[in-house]
């Protein structure tokens, strides 16, 4: 568990560095998608799918009262 929450810090890192100095490339997307992979595995999975769920099911709502 504490490495994966250290590697989910690093890699975290690294992407928020690479998205403010707008170097994008191959390399991004590898960190980016080792970011999500170390975070799905940690406590945080949870809390974001039901933020995920609320957000949509609240955007699916707005759109069905248009």
């Amino acid at each position: 568990m504490a490495i994966t929450v250290s590697l989910v810090a690093l890699f975290g890192l690294v992407l928020f560095f690479l998205l403010r100095s707008k170097t994008l490339g191959y390399g991004s997307a590898f960190i980016a998608i080792m970011f999500g992979f170390f975070l799905a595995s940690t406590g945080a999975s949870g809390p974001i799918n039901e933020l995920t769920t609320a957000v949509l099911n609240a955007v699916t709502d707005l759109g069905s009262r248009a």
